[in-house]
């Protein structure tokens, strides 16, 4: 399905490097994700090249930019098909992942891909403002991330409640930069702004990775219903 020199180099020229084990796992990924697309809405991107790039790559430069050498346990909120949290559990499958998602059908996508790929994340059907209040997942990891489109403001409400004292929150965000007017949410919510990388994927795609620390815990009253964080966003 894809084609793994390709896709090795590609992710070479980034510094990461990928064994035959990881090759041979993400090509099963990709030629599942094409098949299950056609059952389900997963992803408009299903061209071999557009996938490494735009899915593989695109996920796989969170570990560029950020130094998951003392990161245990993680939570990808709102994991859709699996991007960013499957790639880097390719990459480093020693961390302990929670994939949380709303919609059970991409649950079931994402558990074919879990037992093929003979990984173990820990998937969770709920919403990130209803697990974001719950014991078992308020301030337990030492990562959160999102790959979304939603404002940077927003996403650090239903993120930053997951993360523990020390960890960080990490967006993967496209060209639309709007991390610079989120300041008074990530403060609000307990965290700082650490970093705030743009760069071109594969040469071409603006892609923005900010990385925000959390410092102190959350107030209990975030996250706050999903109508109120749309339409009222700190």
């Amino acid at each position: 399905m894809i084609d793994k020199v390709r896709f090795s180099n590609l992710c070479e020229q980034n510094g990461i490097f990928l064994d035959e084990v990881m090759l041979e796992r993400f090509d099963i990924y990709a030629r599942l994700l094409v098949e299950w697309n056609e059952k389900m809405n997963l992803t408009a991107i299903t061209e071999p090249r557009e996938i490494e790039l735009k899915h593989f790559l695109d996920s796989l430069m969170l570990i560029k930019y950020y130094d998951l050498q003392n990161v245990s346990n993680a939570i990808d909120v709102g994991a859709g098909a699996g991007f960013p949290s499957m790639p880097i559990l390719i990459y480093k499958p020693e961390i302990e992942f929670t994939l949380l998602d709303s919609l059970n059908k991409r649950l079931t996508f994402l558990s074919v891909i879990n037992n093929e790929l003979g990984l173990n994340a820990n998937l969770v059907h709920s919403r990130a403002e209803v697990s974001g209040q719950e014991e078992n997942y308020r301030e337990k990891f030492d990562l959160a991330m999102a790959r979304a489109v939603a404002p940077m403001n927003v996403l650090s409400e239903y993120c930053i409640p997951f993360v523990k004292e020390g960890g960080a929150f990490v967006a993967l965000k496209g060209s639309n930069d709007d991390v610079s007017e989120a300041g008074n949410a990530i403060e609000v919510l307990g965290g700082r702004l650490e970093s705030n990388i743009s760069y071109e994927l594969g040469g071409t795609e603006a892609r923005t990775i900010a990385v925000v620390r959390k410092i102190s815990q959350t107030p209990t009253q975030y996250p706050r219903k999903s109508k109120k964080i749309s339409t009222k966003p700190l």
